[in-house]
């Protein structure tokens, strides 16, 4: 098998990933961007109609990188995987411009019906670690998707979705180009104990204040 990797596919990967040493390291090891190469590939075969070679780039993909792109899914530029495995791209998903990825992330379907079935993700997003994205849904522009959430619904854009269900935090104040930066996610569990200890606190100082006027 010849691997044909395009130079703005290397760039995004030079660009995005710290861990890279040079040049010849990202196209010798760098899985994520075997996935996205072999990818292209298969989708180039899969809109010739040459679907059956299509399909078996995309298993023997799968048995090299880990990653499950599916050839007909539609994927646009500066596309970038940060480590392959377990990534799954369902057929009818579409990804668009600007797009970071990283392990275990599924975009996947809900019906077993023909059709448009998995998500639709805009440009500037990206989704963290196992984060699971189901069904025929829009991801807006300028979205991050936390680590582990599960999202089911329409996401607007300029937001910041975390939880299981996925539900948005944050809207606005998402800065392009800050895109790796997906540590800072807000924590809703953690927020609300803080506002608790906070109140805890406030009626702690109120008892003492009312003991010490009797």
């Amino acid at each position: 098998m010849t691997m044909k990797i395009r130079r703005e596919d290397l760039e995004t990967v030079l660009k995005r990933d710290p861990a890279i040493i040079n040049e010849k390291d990202a196209l010798d090891y760098h899985a994520g961007l075997h996935a996205v190469a072999l990818y292209r590939q298969s989708h180039e075969l899969w809109m010739s109609d040459n679907r059956s070679d299509a399909r078996a780039l995309n298993y023997e993909a799968h048995r090299l990188v880990g990653a499950d792109i599916h050839p007909a899914a539609k994927i646009g530029e500066d596309f970038f995987i940060d480590h392959a495995t377990g990534v799954v791209i369902g057929e009818t998903a579409e990804i668009g411009d600007h797009v970071s990825i990283y392990q275990g992330v599924t975009l996947g379907g809900v019906s077993s019906s023909k059709g448009k079935r998995h998500p639709t993700i805009g440009n500037h997003v990206v989704i963290g670690a196992n984060a699971t994205i189901l069904g025929n849904i829009k991801i807006g522009n300028n979205v991050r998707i936390g680590a582990n959430s599960v999202v089911l619904d329409d996401v607007p854009d300029n937001s910041t979705v975390v939880g299981v269900p996925g539900r948005v935090v944050r809207l606005g104040g998402l800065k392009v180009g800050q895109d790796l930066d997906h540590s800072d996610i807000p924590d809703p569990v953690r927020d609300a104990l803080i506002s608790m200890e906070s109140e805890i606190s406030k009626l702690r100082k109120e008892i003492d204040s009312l003991k010490k006027k009797k």
